[in-house]
């Protein structure tokens, strides 16, 4: 069985960051402006923080590629971290520590638990790694794979449905519009298809913003033209909804996922949810898609549908209640400079992790050296699910 996996490196204030993805097939065509783009899509939104001026992400490759096509060899990616200038005497890999020890542990992050687990003296051993700007060798590694799926016909895109309670209106937007990496650009954007609601989101994050809180959200990813039985129902690690659930549930602050209706399955009837099936001409089609393109943990040929929720960044500049690591004493939070919103941003990690997911289900099942022989067995693989038809 073929195998695509990928390790970031890196920690939010060092040099760089880095990824390593391994197992995708040679003669694999890829365009670094398109990663490079989905790059500066997790870079904007409204409601982002400083870092965002300072740091203007660009992927380098490493290894794997010779003349814009992929080797079969292990790809690796890189991206500066323009900031580690102004971080060198504090996260110098060597020498004596400067500055002053993190040592105000922030509610809802990785500092306190952290701090204990690896039995550091400082909070930012720990937030460094913990920091969602790992997500960057994430989103590059998510372009490569969506440059995979691009090759075999499959888009992958995302957008935000809701932020700080405000959502969108479904009738007012149409998914088959949302263009993900082919979307203009726009710093203030948040990744939202409903011009109202989105309007409202940005009238919220204003009050967040003046209060010194954050705002959480909801986002959908949403893919096309998957071939028909990626996964499989004959074991749970198999099982491809389980994998995309783990897979989201990974992005620092998600604390939710759902499979298309996902929880108003609670609310309904099954005569109201289960999506029927009809035919014509052979061809079996249904009107409705409440499970999401995923029937017993495989594609059923319908769009897969996956959504999360994003909870408030921790990091607020009206810090909560907490206490000191070193002194054992009442204190508030410490503040890193952050972001007020980052939804739209998650939303494009989002899309990164499923595109990784599924590429790594195609890899599985048709296996191939080439991408030649990977389109060859699926052409087959189509051939043959229709004639068995």
């Amino acid at each position: 069985m073929s195998s695509l996996r990928f390790l970031t490196a890196g920690e939010s204030h060092g040099p760089r960051l880095t990824a390593i993805l391994e197992g995708l097939p040679a003669g694999l065509a890829l365009d670094l402006s398109r990663i490079d783009r989905d790059l500066a899509r997790r870079q904007q939104g409204y409601g982002r923080g400083g870092r965002m001026k300072i740091e203007k992400d660009h992927v380098e490759v490493l290894s794997g590629v010779r003349f814009g096509e992929t080797l079969g060899g292990p790809i690796t990616l890189s991206v500066e971290n323009r900031d580690f200038k102004n971080w060198t005497d504090r996260m110098a890999p060597f020498g004596e520590p400067a500055g002053e020890p993190v040592t105000a542990a922030r509610p809802g992050h990785a500092d306190l638990t952290g701090y204990k687990k690896y039995a550091r003296k400082d909070i930012r051993d720990i937030l460094e790694r913990s920091s969602a700007r790992e997500t960057t060798m994430r989103v590059a590694v998510g372009g490569v794979c969506k440059e995979f799926l691009r090759a075999l016909g499959v888009s992958v895109v995302s957008h935000v449905t809701k932020i700080g309670g405000v959502a969108i209106d479904p009738a007012k937007v149409d998914v088959t519009k949302i263009l993900g990496t082919d979307a203009p650009l726009d710093p203030d954007g948040l990744n939202c298809y409903d011009a109202e609601a989105e309007e409202r989101m940005k009238a919220r994050i204003r009050e967040a913003m003046a209060a010194g809180d954050t705002l959480g959200g909801t986002f959908e990813v949403i893919a096309r033209g998957l071939p028909l039985g990626l996964g499989s129902h004959i074991q749970w690690d198999r099982r491809l909804d389980a994998r995309l659930a783990g897979a989201m549930m990974s992005i620092q602050a998600i604390k939710g996922v759902e499979i298309g209706a996902g929880f108003e399955y609670a609310e309904k009837p099954g005569s109201a949810m289960h999506d029927e099936m009809y035919i014509e001409d052979t061809h079996v089609y249904r009107k409705t898609n409440n499970a999401g393109g995923l029937e017993g943990g495989m594609t059923n040929g319908e769009p897969v549908i996956v959504r999360a929720v994003m909870k408030p960044i921790p990091t607020l500049m009206q810090p909560l209640h907490s206490v000191d690591v070193a002194k054992k004493e009442p204190v508030l939070a410490c503040k890193e400079r952050s972001d007020a919103c980052a939804v739209s941003a998650a939303s494009v990690v989002g899309e990164a992790m499923v595109a990784f997911v599924l590429a790594q289900a195609i890899v599985e099942k048709f296996g191939g050296d080439a991408m030649t022989d990977v389109k060859a067995a699926i052409a087959a693989y189509d051939e043959r699910v229709e004639k068995d038809w």
